[in-house]
């Protein structure tokens, strides 16, 4: 019965359980193992408490208990003895007797008291067989007798005695009607918490302590709440979450159906300046906004971020959670395997890569009778294709689906793929820094029959299939996504794709659980998803279109959903508006750009800023005239954004050797060139209160016209649209291809894909294709060395100049300060 039970609560579909067993099984395990929300007879331990307590909105009362209260009135003053009634019926009776104003009294029928208490009694409710040795001549005149039994569908009732002063009363059929109202009551319930409900948030304190403990001495300070206790606070349901230990998450997309009428709320994409080595702070910008808009100023707020990659996390650059008092906590968990987004990637990628050397060597090696016998063995004793062999087929125009029928030729055309080894543009992945797998050879091994291929390793996060599972809006439409994906060309110069090769659906099944969002928190309690970390190079650097359109139905039509681009607004936000914003038919509602002094400095002529180097005298000092001129990159990004129709608001992230002087003047001038406000920003140091004057600013901006658009029409030929963006975006004078590179323009025109956005893959250390050009560069001409596609993402990738999708182990990598206490099991040296 229990296992029944428990079946039953996990079941979606049942929104309540009624239990009719003999009196014999009616124990505390059985009634305790229902749901208490699912608890119709309202008998569990916790509606119970609920009933003592007075929650009456919270709780379902017992039928039988309902039922006896129906038929009594005016108990005000009156003596209620119950007899024989125990248990939990005899319990809520006696509560709701007693909020009625009746004094109750409660015994057995072998009660030695039993005469004085039925003779002094004004009500008695009975609630088991009585004996034939009480007699009824114990029962005062005049008294109201009820008869109660658990066996609510029977009529075998004790109907009372038979006394000219009693009152005959038989409760079991009003009972069976207490318990429908019950289970309407409990339908109300369950439609009323499908629905939008507002926050009821608990925000975690800080004490922001001076000098800024390190980052992980932050996060371990503060306690954060338990995921499911977050995921109640901003409305989901139990059955929406997916609980990854104590602080982790994830949240399935049937939310998205649930919350289908709900309005959005407001849209903030964070970008940045051209940022310098060391980064400039959109991730702690980021964090800090949401905190001050949720935990300060009482608005509902969500930040949507990338997973890292745990290549910068043990290379150089180090974690991506944050900073200060502006982090996801836990932050060792966040940087780390989290819930394993990345390695269903790294497994679904290297599946593909290893289907496609496999297919050259058996078509390579194998007649086509015996490829199509063991493409479409017999089993059982009957041969047929599989779905996806079907729908291959199809694709060539072969409608038969008898394999005995087939000719020699339709044989050879379904079962050579004819990949040219040349052509093959997808590469084995591991989320790891290794510059010696930037050129590998494979199939040197005997048992590859000489079959010996040139190839190379990208970083996890460079693969295709990361940039799909940002981008996708659906399981159905990732499905479809990693199907097209083109993995080389065939020996004709047709492509080849994942459908081809028969393993779409095994992708789809290493990713199910990789497309839901992970719900975090930051130190304030305020909550965070954490989803997809494409690179921002290749692809287009951005969190999931999913995590947002989820965040936007939960903070409601008031609320804001704070996401972040990567690298500057030259390279991260174009890409999020001309491709995550066509991929989701989002609109933004404000920009936040990002700057700081120390890289405004740089920009304007001050010395080279290196990673794991002291910043020379001229970034800690004060220094007006270098800020001056090199707010000529925070002015061109300004107006970069200015393209899309899009309010923009500066956010200057300050370090402690900024001077007044210094921030002052850089707000000025933002102000001039046509930011709707800038501010400077303390969250580092202060937490969300020193982010709300920017919440503030966000607020008021969200609520100006917005005008937004695309750079460019998809219409337009491949060249042109780079030109665009070129000249628009990063002030080139034009753009030169390379005959490669024109040569792939034209292979992608002729096979289809000419109507994709683009994504340029370019330094991000200038807005020119040389990363020592700093500040405005202008009158350069942007080469094209290749044009390369991700088509299952959606997007043709130029590179321009040569772009490493590997990247390598510094000297001194972070792993040196990376330990793990064995005792406490403390995780050391991250930030």
């Amino acid at each position: 019965i229990v296992d029944e039970i428990l079946r039953l609560n996990e079941d979606p579909n049942v929104q309540g359980l009624a239990l009719d067993l003999p009196e014999s099984l009616y124990s505390s395990k059985v009634l305790n193992a229902v749901k208490p929300e699912k608890d119709v007879d309202g008998l569990s331990d916790a509606n119970l408490g609920r009933l003592v307590r007075g929650d009456a909105y919270d709780c379902l009362a017992p039928p039988t208990a309902c039922a006896v209260m129906e038929l009594l009135e005016d108990l005000g003053g009156k003596t209620v003895l119950l007899v024989g009634a125990g248990g939990a019926t005899g319990a809520a009776l006696q509560c709701m007797l007693q909020r009625e104003g009746a004094a109750t009294l409660s015994c057995w029928w072998k009660a030695p008291q039993l005469q004085t208490k039925l003779h002094h009694a004004d009500v008695v409710v009975v609630g088991s067989t009585k004996p034939d040795d009480v007699p009824l001549s114990w029962i005062k005149p005049g008294t109201t007798i009820i008869s109660c039994s658990r066996d609510l569908l029977s009529e075998k009732h004790n109907r009372g005695q038979e006394n000219n002063h009693a009152a005959e009363n038989t409760v079991g059929s009003l009972a069976i009607a207490m318990r429908m109202q019950n289970m309407v009551k409990n339908m109300e319930r369950w439609i009323r918490s499908q629905q939008h409900r507002k926050w009821d948030l608990r925000c975690l304190k800080l004490q922001p302590l001076s000098p800024v403990p390190s980052d992980i001495e932050i996060s371990r300070a503060q306690s954060p709440k338990a995921v499911d206790v977050l995921a109640k606070e901003i409305g989901l349901l139990t059955d929406e979450i997916e609980i990854y230990g104590q602080t982790k998450a994830k949240v399935r997309l049937s939310l998205l159906e649930r919350l289908k009428d709900q309005p959005d709320g407001k849209y903030v994409l964070v970008a940045g300046i051209t940022p310098t080595p060391l980064g400039e702070g959109k991730s702690t910008v980021t964090i800090g906004l949401v905190q001050a808009l949720t935990a300060h100023l009482n608005i509902n707020s969500f930040a949507c971020l990338r997973q890292p990659s745990q290549g910068p996390t043990f290379g150089v650059k180090g974690g991506a959670a944050g900073g200060g008092y502006a982090q996801v906590i836990p932050m060792e968990e966040f940087n780390l395997h989290l819930t394993g987004d990345i390695h269903a990637i790294t497994a679904a990628n290297n599946l593909l890569a290893a289907a496609i050397d496999a297919r050259i060597l058996h078509e390579n090696t194998q007649s086509d009778k015996a490829l199509y016998n063991r493409l479409v063995p017999v089993v059982n004793g009957v041969r047929g294709f599989s779905a996806i062999q079907l729908a291959r087929l199809r694709r060539l125009g072969i409608n038969k689906t008898d394999p005995e029928t087939f000719t020699e030729d339709e044989i050879s055309k379904f079962v050579r793929l004819d990949i040219d080894p040349s052509t093959i543009t997808w590469q084995r992945v591991v989320d790891t820094n290794d510059r010696f797998l930037r050129k590998i050879t494979v199939g040197q091994a005997n048992t590859e029959k000489g079959f010996v291929r040139q190839a190379q390793f990208d970083i996890a996060v460079a693969s295709e299939i990361m940039a799909i599972l940002a981008l996708t809006t659906s399981l159905q439409d990732m499905k479809e996504r990693l199907g097209k994906m083109v993995v080389a060309n065939d020996k004709k110069g047709e492509p080849v794709t994942a459908e081809d090769l028969g393993v779409t659906g095994a992708l789809a099944v290493l990713m199910k659980d990789a497309i839901k969002p992970t719900l975090m928190q930051t130190l304030e309690g305020t909550p965070v998803f954490v989803h997809a970390g494409p690179f921002a190079n290749i692809a287009h650097g951005n969190s999931s279109v999913l995590a947002d359109k989820i965040a936007l139905k939960l903070v409601g039509e008031k609320g804001f959903v704070v996401t972040e681009a990567g690298f500057g607004a030259d390279i991260g936000m174009e890409k999020f508006f001309n491709i995550k914003c066509r991929a989701s038919g989002l609109v933004p509602s404000v920009v936040v750009l990002v700057a700081t002094v120390r890289a405004l400095k740089m920009h304007g002529g001050g010395p080279n800023v290196t990673a794991g180097a002291p910043l020379k005298k001229e970034y800690t000092e004060e220094n007006l005239q270098l800020v001056a001129d090199g707010c000529c990159n925070l002015q061109k990004q300004i107006q970069i954004t200015q393209l899309f129709g899009v309010p923009v608001v500066v956010a200057l992230n300050v370090f402690k050797t900024d001077s007044p002087a210094e921030i002052d003047l850089v707000c000025k001038i933002a102000k001039q060139s046509g930011a709707f406000d800038a501010v400077p920003c303390n969250h580092w140091s202060a937490g969300g209160r020193g982010a709300v004057k920017l919440a503030q600013a966000v607020e008021k901006a969200a609520n100006q016209k917005n005008s937004f658009k695309y750079l460019y029409s998809l219409e337009l030929p491949i060249v042109e649209k780079i030109r665009i963006i070129a000249q628009k975006v990063y002030g080139a004078q034009d753009i030169e291809l390379s005959p490669a590179a024109q040569s792939q323009v034209d292979r992608y025109t002729r096979q289809g894909f000419g109507n994709l956005p683009i994504c340029m893959a370019k330094t991000h250390l200038s807005l020119s294709h040389q990363p020592e050009r700093k500040g405005v560069p202008t009158g350069f001409i942007l080469p094209i060395s290749d044009v390369r596609a991700s088509i299952g993402a959606g997007f043709i990738y130029p590179l321009v100049g040569t772009m490493s999708t590997m990247p390598g182990l510094p000297t001194r990598p972070c792993f040196y300060d990376i330990d793990l206490d064995p005792v406490t099991e403390q995780v050391k040296g991250l930030f």
